[in-house]
């Protein structure tokens, strides 16, 4: 049977589970805030503009428009039926095992490796200021820093995220700030560049076509990770309200750091400088207003952004495991929970993630490479998952528990369509470009082989 009724879900054990639920409802609420101001846009953003020149500020857009649906679809179906399984247990429930199966494993490898990555430009931030010490040593260190905390409690998951958002949140404000005023002229000692910086060195569109295409996959990909919250809200006090809360909120949150922000740095800074991509976006853009000392400050927020991506993967990575392994669908050990937190999750997620660090040293110019091209499109093969499982699910939800529907898809199902056709649209853009190509088919063998193995370990439970 490939899928189930509302009456009797597939994700029944979860919901019993003998998670903690630790998390404050200001822990989720800052979560929700923080969590889509990540390493991506920090760190990702400079070969985006590179790429598309102001242009990027559509590709921003574009993508945010995107993913906003995306939130919503999946925020309907969080707020129905909580869970720290998120879209891995709505895909079970709507379509099948093995679509959970599929959409949870492949992400629990994006977390991660992520975890690794991130790890590695935390380190590097801190080599520039401690020149000599070695990388890896610093990655270990942060590594079994945020492994310990997550072991101990998910309210020191909690911790750590409300005060790295509240530091990221309030740095990017006062960028935003300190950037309109400049902006408008009105900054002291700075003038206001009008509309040099993005009429000039080649016009708004300096690449053309294909360079916003390049700008829109990087602004895609720099997205990632706004999933947490609803993996976290099933351990928070009120997982229904928490979930409403940030999903009604996501909208503008989009609009004004990842929109705003870069609207502000392309007006600011010339697109082609090197230090967009040397130095990253905002400090060369902090650098070139000449606030003193401000360009090394907007480093330390980054080195702040990397860490707190870094405890959210190993968080996110252990719940979707552990979820998995409740639904029957990977080994008992992972399962095992203490004192309200699957343990042996977080160890595992741990030292994969720290594999791939390692493996960024031993063997850089195969494994690794093929690593990252494996995980390279996952994300959007979890949001067609969202998709697919929103429109199946909403007409389950309308039928059988209608009370649920907290939280509504706009223009359903019109808008769901849109979003499947998006994200249909981004997979043909990136068969067209030789970088993101072989990303395409490393990921699309990924996806294809946990299927297989997803459906082959669906029919042997329906044989028994």
């Amino acid at each position: 049977m490939s899928r189930t009724t509302l009456d009797t879900p597939p994700t029944a054990p979860d919901a019993h589970a003998p998670l903690s639920h630790g998390l404050k409802q200001r822990h989720l609420s800052m979560i929700a805030l923080g969590g889509v101001i990540g390493a991506g846009l920090f760190v990702g953003s400079g070969a985006g503009i590179a790429a598309a020149g102001p242009s990027i500020v559509i590709a921003y857009a574009v993508s945010g428009l995107l993913v906003m649906l995306v939130m919503r679809m999946l925020g309907e179906m969080s707020a129905a039926y909580p869970s720290s399984g998120s879209f891995s247990a709505h895909a079970e429930r709507a379509i099948g095992p093995w679509a959970g199966f599929t959409a949870g494993w492949s992400f629990w490898v994006l977390l991660c490796t992520a975890v690794g990555l991130e790890g590695i430009g935390a380190a590097k931030i801190v080599t520039g200021w401690l020149p000599g010490t070695p990388e890896w040593a610093w990655v270990a260190l942060f590594m079994v820093v945020f492994c310990v905390a997550n072991l101990a409690a998910v309210k020191n998951f909690g911790e750590f995220e409300f005060w790295f958002a509240a530091l990221k949140v309030g740095a990017i404000s006062l960028f935003l700030v300190l950037g309109v005023l400049a902006v408008a002229g009105v900054l002291p000692g700075t003038d206001s560049p009008g509309t040099s910086n993005l009429t000039g060195q080649g016009g708004f569109l300096p690449h053309g076509g294909e360079g916003l295409v390049v700008g829109l996959l990087a602004s895609v990909f720099a997205y990632g990770g706004m999933e947490t919250v609803t993996i976290a809200a099933a351990e928070s006090q009120n997982p229904v309200q928490g979930v409403a809360r940030a999903v009604r909120t996501a909208m503008w949150r989009i609009a004004l750091f990842y929109i705003g922000s870069m609207a502000v740095i392309v007006t600011l800074v010339p697109w082609d400088s090197k230090e967009v991509v040397e130095k990253g976006p905002y400090v060369a853009a902090l650098d070139h207003l000449g606030i003193p000392g401000a360009g090394q400050l907007m480093n330390v927020v980054v080195f702040v952004a990397l860490l707190s991506a870094m405890n959210a993967n190993i968080y996110g990575s252990s719940r979707i495991a552990y979820s998995l392994v409740e639904r029957g669908q990977g080994p008992k050990a992972l399962g095992r929970v203490s004192a309200g937190v699957p343990r042996v999750a977080v160890l595992v997620s741990c030292v994969f993630g720290f594999v791939c660090v390692l493996l960024s040293y031993w063997r850089p110019d195969d494994v690794f490479p093929w690593l990252l091209n494996m995980i390279g499109a996952v994300i959007l093969v979890v949001w067609i998952f969202i998709a697919v499982s929103q429109l199946l699910l909403r007409r389950q939800v309308e039928r059988e528990a209608p009370e649920k529907l907290v939280v509504r898809m706009w223009l359903f199902p019109a808008l769901t369509w849109v979003a499947l056709a998006g994200m249909a649209a981004i997979f043909v853009l990136m068969a067209r470009q030789p970088d993101t190509r072989v990303q395409l088919y490393s990921t699309g063998g990924m996806t294809l082989f946990l299927a297989a193995v997803g459906y082959a370990w669906q029919r042997a439970r329906a044989a028994r």
